[in-house]
């Protein structure tokens, strides 16, 4: 009895399990692989990875891909508005009032454009009797905060989207050679224009929101496409539209490769006995500067891991150089300043004329 107990217990639990389960819909911060306090960058740069690793065309072996990308299209949806992931917080996937209206190509194609990254190949590997709308390239100006932490950018982009209007229109034009008898033995070949007739197109301004990511370290001139989101073409296909990065020069930072450069102006008596300070990084943070000993007039210091994350490797990171410049006193000194200088430094004349441009 005792035994017929437990297993009736152990039933109930597992029903119980499996009712939790289907109430609570789909686990949508399992489903992009990030933990219940992730940030919407964090969201958008998970479901950004895994729709190109998830997307149908690349998984066409796996029955289930366009499930997949489905589920991952909804807990992109959800997550990444404020007021849907709170009431998906406290209530699950049921408690959402209202369904996924979305589109999830209308999500991806925010994201890589219109016909994504074409799994099956490049623009050079297509059809290239298909007429093209031109390429549209757009500086994209960020900030080397934003190459330091990255950062997503919404542009707004108002795009002509061909719709069907009334009426026929002429379409395919092409050049034909035609051969008309003059008489016997006697023939004229012309060349003429043939076109088909298609239905009417009117180009239609449409406004779009697409989602630009900053990666970690970009560098400048890099650019990052979206498909077919160029200047459309009436009878062919749309061209693309490429956002070349511009980084923007900073007030207290320069950077070379992965390196960052800074100056720092200390007082000459903080060159002669030592210093103590914090420089304010890209990201907010501190970086502690401790000199006990004499510091020359164009030294230098590196602080390794503290420059710009590697855009290949963001573990990698390059040094933070700063060079040194000493202000002297504006006021004049007495002679017995003068005699009592003299007289901490111990220090003799040394005056050296030399070659300094060329290193001797």
């Amino acid at each position: 009895m005792a035994t017929k107990g437990m297993n009736l217990c152990n039933v109930c639990c597992l029903l119980l399990y499996f009712i939790t389960v289907v109430l609570a819909g789909r686990d949508f911060y399992k489903i992009l692989g990030v933990t219940k306090a992730a940030s919407i960058r964090d969201i958008k740069k998970a479901y950004r990875k895994l729709a190109l690793q998830l997307h149908p065309d690349r998984n066409q072996d796996d029955p289930e891909a366009a499930d997949k990308f489905a589920d991952l299209g909804a807990a992109y949806e959800v997550l990444s508005d404020e007021e849907k992931r709170k009431q998906y917080d406290a209530y699950g996937e049921d408690g959402l009032k209202e369904g996924h209206g979305g589109s999830h190509n209308d999500i991806f194609s925010s994201f890589f454009g219109d016909f994504g990254f074409m799994f099956g190949g490049n623009r050079q590997q297509q059809d290239r009797n298909i007429p093209r709308g031109n390429d549209i390239v757009l500086d994209l100006e960020v900030t080397l905060e934003e190459v330091y932490s990255g950062n997503f950018v919404e542009v707004v982009r108002v795009k002509p989207v061909a719709k069907e209007a009334p009426g026929k229109r002429k379409c395919n034009c092409r050049q034909e050679m035609r051969t008309t008898q003059l008489g016997p033995g006697r023939f004229q070949m012309t060349q003429e224009v043939v076109c088909d007739e298609c239905p009417n197109i009117k180009l239609v301004n449409e406004e779009r929101t697409l989602e630009v990511e900053i990666e970690q370290g970009v560098r400048d001139e890099m650019e990052y496409p979206f498909i077919g989101e160029g200047e459309p073409h009436i009878d062919g296909e749309p061209g693309d539209l490429r956002f070349r990065i511009k980084v923007l020069k900073h007030a207290l930072f320069e950077r070379r490769g992965d390196d960052l450069y800074t100056n720092v102006t200390i007082s000459l008596v903080e060159a002669l006995v030592g210093f103590e300070m914090d420089i304010t990084h890209l990201d907010g943070h501190k970086v502690h500067i401790v000199r006990d000993k004499i510091t020359k007039s164009g030294a230098r210091l590196w602080k390794k891991g503290e420059g710009l994350p590697n855009i290949d490797n963001i573990n990698l990171r390059g040094s933070l150089i700063i060079s040194f410049d000493v202000e002297f006193p504006q006021t004049q000194l007495d002679d017995n300043q003068k005699d009592g200088l003299r007289s901490i430094l111990k220090q003799s004349s040394v005056q050296k004329i030399y070659n300094g441009l060329q290193g001797y």
